[in-house]
C-alpha cells in the first residue's frame, strides 16, 4: 500500500520550483529515467510511445514532400570531420571520441556522431554526377551525442533522439525554398499536433548552425517564461559542397557545385510539451499524440455488467482512438490520480448506475470538467471531444504565449521587464555582434529569432541608440 501511496503523492507546484515541477513529472508520469552515464537518459514505455506519435507523424509529412528515409554510420573520422573549418569548430567543444577499438589504439581518432553533415557529404560526393540526380531529399531518425556539462531529460542531454534532414538541390533558389519549406513543416506540426503556438524567424549570425549559410528556427514559450527552439532549418549554401567536392554536370555539361540544406527535431520537443501544457497535477498530452486517448475506469469493476460494458465501449471507442481500460485492482480515485498525472486527454467512467440510466461520465483532462453522455450518443461525443480538447489547448498556450510577450525601447525597460515579467521581449537591433553579446552579458537573453514579420517598436538599437535595422524576439532559454 506504500507504493501506491507514493505513486499519487503531490508533485511539487510550478510556482514554487519550476524545475522540480519539471523533473517530477518527468519521473512520476513514467516518461525518462536517468541511466548510469551522466546526461545519458532512458526514455521509458509511455515517454517513447509519445516520441513515436511524434516520429510517425512528422515522418508522414517527410513523405509527402518527397524525402526518404536512410540510414547513416554512427561514426565520423577525424579526417572528415575537420573537411568543414567552421563546422567541426563549431562542434568541438561538444564531441565525444573513440580512441581505441578494443585494447588496441586507432590511428585516427573516431567522432560519435553529434551531426551528420559531413557523412551526408562524403556520400553524395560519391553519388552525384549530374543534374539528373538531384534533388536528394534524405532523412534519417537516430540517435547523437553532444558532450553536454548541465544536463536536464529532455532539454538537454548528452545523447537525444532525432531526426536529421539532408538535402542537395541544384541551384542556390531551391535551396532557400526547401529550407522555408521543412521550417513550415515543423511550425505547422507544432500547432496542428501538438497544439504548440511558435514564432517563425531567421537566427542571428551568431546563433547560426556551425557552417551554415542561414538558419531559421520555430520559437515557442514555456510556462515560465523561457524560450525553447522547437525546431530548426538550415540553409547551406554550397560551402559544404566545396570543402568535400559536391559536384554535378548542369544540361549544358558544366560542372557545378551542389547547394545543400539541413533541418531536424528532437525528443527535446517532449519537454516543451510537459512545459507548455502540464500542470500542478501533472501531464496535459494533445490528443493526437497521447498514447492513450481515452482512459475507461470501471466503478465497482467486481460487478460482471460493469466489466463487460466498459469492454464493449473499449472496443466501440477503439476502432478509431487510442483506448485502454484499466481492470486492475487498484482503487478508481487512485485510477485517477494516476491518468491525470500521464496526461490522458479524457476519462471515461462507467458504474451500475451508469449502466442503468444508460449513460457514461466524461471528464476532460485540459479543463477538468464532466459531463453525462447517453450511451447512444458516445462514439460522436468522444470524437468530437478529441477536436475540442486540441483546439484548446492550442488556444490557451496561444493565450498565454502573448501575455507573456513585451515590447521594450530602452535598455532599462528591457532589463526590467525579463526580471519582472518573464517571456519573449521584442526590441529592435542595429545588427551588430556586439550589441548582442552585450545584452546577453547584462541580462542572461539571446537573441531567438528575427521573426518574419516585422515590427517596428522603435527606430534605434535597444543597445547602442544607433540607427535599428531588425526587430527581433529575445528571451532566457533552455
Amino acid at each position: 500500500m506504500a507504493k501506491e501511496q507514493k505513486k499519487v503523492e503531490a508533485i511539487t507546484a510550478m510556482d514554487v520550483d519550476f524545475a522540480q515541477w519539471y523533473t517530477d513529472i518527468v519521473r512520476k508520469a513514467d516518461l525518462a529515467d536517468y541511466s548510469g552515464i551522466k546526461g545519458c537518459t532512458i526514455l521509458r514505455p509511455y515517454g517513447y510511445a509519445i516520441w513515436e506519435n511524434i516520429q510517425r507523424q512528422l515522418d508522414a509529412r517527410f513523405k509527402e514532400t518527397g524525402h526518404e528515409n536512410v540510414a547513416m554510420p554512427l561514426f565520423i573520422p577525424e579526417s572528415l570531420l575537420q573537411k568543414e573549418k567552421d563546422h567541426v569548430e563549431g562542434f568541438a567543444p561538444e564531441v565525444a571520441w573513440v580512441t581505441h577499438g578494443g585494447s588496441e589504439k586507432l590511428q585516427e581518432r573516431i567522432c560519435v556522431r553529434p551531426t551528420s553533415e559531413t557523412l551526408f557529404c562524403e556520400h553524395y560526393a560519391n553519388i552525384i554526377q549530374s543534374y539528373r540526380d538531384l534533388p536528394k531529399l534524405y532523412n534519417q531518425w537516430c540517435s547523437v551525442v553532444r558532450w553536454e556539462k548541465t544536463t536536464r531529460p529532455f532539454l538537454r542531454t548528452t545523447e537525444f533522439w532525432w531526426q536529421e534532414g539532408h538535402t542537395a538541390h541544384a541551384t542556390a533558389e531551391e535551396a532557400e525554398e526547401e529550407t522555408v519549406r521543412m521550417l513550415n513543416v515543423y511550425a505547422d506540426f507544432c500547432q496542428d499536433v501538438l497544439s504548440i503556438p511558435v514564432i517563425k524567424g531567421e537566427k542571428t549570425e551568431k546563433e547560426r548552425f556551425a557552417g551554415a549559410k542561414s538558419t531559421y528556427t520555430i520559437e515557442s514559450l514555456m510556462h515560465d517564461g523561457k524560450a525553447l527552439q522547437s525546431g530548426t532549418s538550415h540553409n547551406f549554401g554550397d560551402g559544404f559542397a566545396r570543402a568535400f567536392g559536391i559536384q554535378y554536370t548542369d544540361k549544358d555539361n558544366q560542372l557545378q557545385y551542389v547547394h545543400q540544406t539541413s533541418w531536424g527535431m528532437s525528443t527535446r520537443i517532449i519537454g516543451a510539451i510537459i512545459m507548455v501544457h502540464g500542470d500542478d497535477n501533472g501531464l496535459v498530452l494533445p490528443p493526437k499524440i497521447a498514447p492513450t486517448q481515452v482512459i475507461i475506469v470501471p466503478i465497482m469493476m467486481n460487478k460482471p455488467e460493469v466489466q463487460e460494458k466498459a469492454l464493449e465501449l473499449n472496443e466501440l471507442l477503439g476502432k478509431n482512438l487510442r483506448v485502454k481500460t484499466d481492470l486492475s485492482d487498484h482503487t478508481p480515485g487512485w485510477k485517477f490520480s494516476e491518468y491525470e498525472m500521464k496526461g490522458v486527454p479524457l476519462r471515461l467512467e462507467i458504474g451500475p448506475k451508469d449502466i442503468e440510466k444508460n449513460q457514461a461520465v466524461l471528464v476532460r483532462r485540459d479543463t477538468g470538467e464532466k459531463e453525462f453522455v447517453s450511451l447512444d450518443d458516445i462514439e460522436s461525443r468522444v470524437n468530437a471531444l478529441m477536436d475540442e480538447i486540441q483546439a484548446n489547448l492550442l488556444e490557451k498556450a496561444r493565450i498565454s504565449r502573448d501575455s507573456k510577450t513585451y515590447s521594450a525601447k530602452t535598455m532599462e525597460e528591457f532589463e526590467k521587464t525579463l526580471d519582472e515579467t518573464p517571456g519573449f521581449v521584442k526590441a529592435m537591433w542595429c545588427g551588430d555582434r556586439a550589441c548582442e553579446d552585450e545584452i546577453k552579458e547584462k541580462t542572461g537573453a539571446t537573441s531567438r529569432c528575427i521573426p518574419f514579420e516585422q515590427e517596428e517598436i522603435s527606430d534605434t538599437c535597444i543597445c547602442c541608440g544607433k540607427k535599428a535595422k531588425k526587430m527581433v524576439y529575445w528571451g532566457r532559454a533552455y
